[in-house]
């Protein structure tokens, strides 16, 4: 799971498909970050201390293959099934007026999500993610023929524990301008290599991956009529702006920012910007004036 201790206290809490572990700290309004494949709540370890002065900053470790505990055998994993294990997540915290977060395919979760479950949640940050007929972005679709194997499964989870590979296209490297610190890449790559129950939950879930679905909920998210902010990496190798601004313009109160000098993981490259433009987003539209 997750390492980072400024994330706060580690928890856990059980829903129908399994249990969830997560890190919470702060007090306020609460904010959950929603991150993507392949990695987990530590993306955002350098922004989570920021926005704890006056927001509860929940962190989960989502089943998305840096997971520490497996998913029940039957959890349904494609995208609507993700943002159902979220929405689920919502409701056993019983939180309500969430602020959600989201970045790589989180941000396609948090579509899904908002456009099938919108009840608990008041606003929407979508960073540089998965739309469209980017799910899953060129570089990882090998993945989707990995997957129907459980030995090739396993062999790219054995050599994404040393750096030449994960700073291959096809893994990490078009994510980050630099090379993420080496305990933060053990906490996103051990899971899967070490644990197989979690390497079966990532191959179900690459199964089940679908445009179908991604195009679904960019369709409905023109029922999501509360405040929405989508900030896309100015240097995004991976997502074309062009999804940024569509997205933006499907939102009814959806608006487009570019973060400068970053590519997909923003929470990565440019903390301070993305901090300042949630911060400002937040506070134009405070809980409960959506």
């Amino acid at each position: 799971m997750s390492i980072s201790s400024q994330l706060g206290r580690e928890h856990r809490v059980d829903i129908p498909e399994g249990a969830i572990s997560y890190r919470d700290c702060g007090d306020g309004s609460p904010i959950v970050f929603v991150h993507g494949v392949g990695v987990n709540g530590d993306l955002w370890r350098q922004v989570v201390p920021r926005l704890v002065s006056s927001h509860r900053c929940i962190t989960p470790d989502l089943p998305w293959g840096s997971h520490s505990i497996p998913l029940e055998p039957d959890a349904d994993l494609s995208l609507p099934g993700m943002a159902r294990i979220t929405a689920n997540f919502l409701e056993a915290l019983d939180l309500d007026d969430v602020a959600i977060v989201a970045n790589d395919t989180g941000g396609a979760v948090a579509q899904a999500l908002v456009a099938r479950h919108p009840d608990r949640i008041a606003r929407l940050v979508l960073t540089s993610c998965d739309a469209f007929d980017k799910f899953p972005p060129t570089p990882q679709k090998y993945l989707l023929v990995m997957a129907r194997s459980p030995l090739l499964t396993w062999i790219v989870a054995y050599t994404a524990q040393f750096k030449p590979i994960q700073r291959l296209p096809t893994a990490y490297g078009f994510v980050t301008l630099r090379a993420m610190p080496a305990d933060i890449m053990r906490s996103y790559t051990d899971p899967v290599r070490l644990n197989p129950g979690v390497r079966r939950d990532f191959r179900r879930m690459l199964r089940a991956v679908d445009t179908k679905y991604t195009f679904e909920a960019a369709a409905r998210l023109a029922n999501f009529d509360k405040p929405a902010l989508v900030l896309w990496a100015e240097n995004d190798r991976i997502f074309p702006r062009d999804h940024g601004r569509r997205l933006a313009q499907l939102l009814p109160q959806g608006r487009l920012e570019l973060i400068a000098g970053s590519r997909t993981f923003i929470p990565e490259d440019q903390p301070d910007r993305l901090v300042t433009a949630i911060e400002a987003f937040l506070a134009a539209y405070p809980t409960g004036t959506g």
